[in-house]
């Protein structure tokens, strides 16, 4: 007789590494590595390539060159976003954090270039100095995480969402305030299909298709933006197809100690976004990012930034559109990213698919805009639902953060005659959201001196009390339940009106009600039928 064996397979491998419980070190098949970071590079390739599109504009390059750029700064984007998310020892705060070139320091450099004998060689100078002293000063900079409690962080994560909508409502009307369709109905409508698409997919049983919604809204928005006559694949194909990044193709830095000293303030307002956006990523991600995480984080910033201009581009930073994505996804994997950073690379070497992208209209991407960057304002105002606004300041720091952040998104000129050095730190509605939400947690929860010992007007506890003759109507068992008293059998106490309480004790007095249940009849104005006693 021959005994049969049974052969237990090996138990799958999890998605999550052994050595890790961190959902961000989710390891996914390649497949939907490939497939969710395509979908990270759709959504923030229109704020990639903003930059160098404006610089060169300013520079007067030729197609060409102006290509070179566009390429420089995804081909830097992508090796930044791969540094961040994998990380090496002391770089890299290993989230799912994509990089690309921040438009904080477009005002900055537009203003070196009008400075008289400078240049883009100026700009390259300024930006290599200054993120050196930024990469240097990390380790510092990264101890403010000790002064961002929840109060904090829920307000610039809200606020960063609230400050991308003006940027998803441009994209929506075309992108270019200078040309003729920006703003026309085509457009508009191009937007709002993207998004009704988008959310059809979310709402689909597919957990696959929902959390590819925002892949398959773009593809999908550009194929109506076909039929419309808004999508243009005449550009695919121009040039070469592949081509190395140049090194100093757009010569040597020079330094200009005025210009360093301007960009060092746009590697200091850079940094606070940066800190603002990985802790909006440890709060999607639910994981905790503490100060040497940020320091790594900042650290793989600042080289990046020094690095990028041997390439032709320019300041790293982490982008805050990509947040809103994992945040509807649910796709937390720094390792999705890191894909994306590759796909970010072959497209820097191989322009022609820059090119299909850069085919994707532009009201497409805001439509799909609109979700992420609201999804990134939801997740705030979820920290937010988490803090105490009962006897302490908070509700004052998250309104007038807010507020203050929303200024310069709802009224663009308001510090136009301020120094340009203000201009550029407060500009930005993420900065100073940021700014006015870590000044304000300090001067009310951190500087207990001159705080009112009673209750401020701003404060959400009011003042209560119980009587003696309260408490003495309760009973052992009762509790509280959505705002009604019910004793321990699970049955109701009635409320009763003041100026129906004598009517109740006398219907008790005469026998009239017998049982508590009763009383709700005597309030809805029906007559209860008194119980016979029992009989011994």
């Amino acid at each position: 007789m021959t005994s049969e064996k049974t052969v237990k397979k090996p138990p799958r491998r999890t998605s999550v590494p052994a050595s890790s419980d961190r959902p961000e070190d989710a390891w996914l098949p390649a497949g939907k590595l490939i497939t969710f970071g395509l979908q990270h590079v759709l959504t923030m390739y229109g704020g990639i390539i903003a930059v160098p599109l404006v610089m060169a504009n300013a520079l007067g390059l030729s197609a060409g060159r102006t290509a070179i750029m566009v390429t420089a700064s995804l081909f830097v984007g992508g090796l930044a976003t791969i540094l961040q998310s994998v990380g090496v020892p002391f770089l890299g705060a290993k989230l799912p954090v994509v990089q690309g070139v921040t438009f904080g320091g477009v005002a900055t450099m537009l203003a070196i270039l009008a400075t008289p004998g400078s240049n883009i060689t100026t700009v390259l100078g300024a930006v290599i100095v200054a993120s050196i002293v930024g990469f240097l000063i990390a380790p510092f900079f990264a101890s403010v995480v000790r002064f961002l409690p929840p109060v904090v962080t829920g307000t610039v994560i809200a606020g960063i969402g609230l400050s991308l909508i003006p940027v998803a409502s441009d994209w929506s009307m075309g992108g270019d305030a200078k040309a003729s369709d920006y703003g026309s109905m085509a457009n508009v409508l191009l937007a709002f299909m993207t998004l009704a698409i988008t959310l059809v997919f979310s709402k689909v049983g597919s957990a696959a298709l929902s959390r590819l919604s925002i892949l398959l809204g773009l593809v999908a928005g550009t194929i109506a933006g076909l039929f419309m006559g808004l999508t243009d694949f005449s550009g695919v194909g121009e040039g070469a197809w592949a081509a190395p990044p140049e090194i100093f193709g757009f010569g040597w830095p020079t330094f200009d100690p005025a210009a360093i000293i301007s960009m060092v303030i746009v590697i200091l307002v850079a940094m606070t976004e940066s800190v603002a956006n990985l802790l909006a990523v440890g709060e999607v991600v639910g994981t905790r990012v503490g100060r040497r995480r940020i320091a790594r984080g900042l650290r793989a910033d600042m080289l990046s930034s020094a690095a990028a201009p041997v390439f032709g581009s320019f300041t790293q930073t982490a982008f805050s559109q990509n947040i809103g994505l994992i945040a509807l996804t649910g796709v937390k994997s720094r390792f999705v990213v890191a894909t994306g950073g590759v796909i970010l690379v072959v497209m820097g070497l191989l322009p022609v698919l820059g090119q299909v992208v850069a085919a994707i209209p532009m009201p497409v991407l805001g439509g799909a805009g609109i979700v992420l960057f609201g999804t990134v304002a939801g997740s705030g105002i979820r920290t937010l639902k988490g803090v105490s606004y009962e006897g302490n300041m908070n509700l004052i720091i998250v309104s007038v953060s807010l507020a203050f952040g929303m200024i310069p998104m709802v009224q663009p000129d308001i510090y136009q005659d301020f120094p340009s050095w203000f201009q550029t730190i407060f500009s930005s509605g993420i900065s100073s959201a940021a700014i006015m939400a870590v000044l304000l947690n300090l001067i009310f929860n951190e500087i207990h001196l001159g705080n009112s010992k009673g209750a401020s007007v701003f404060a959400a506890r009011p003042v209560r009390y119980l009587t003696s003759s309260d408490l003495e109507k309760l009973q052992e068992g009762d509790v509280v339940t959505d705002g009604k008293l019910v004793d321990r059998d699970g049955e109701e106490v009635p409320c009763v009106p003041d100026s129906r309480t004598t009517e109740v004790q006398e219907a008790i007095a005469s026998g009239e009600v017998t049982d508590t249940s009763q009383i709700r009849m005597i309030l809805d104005g029906d007559k209860p039928v008194a119980r016979k006693a029992p009989q011994d």
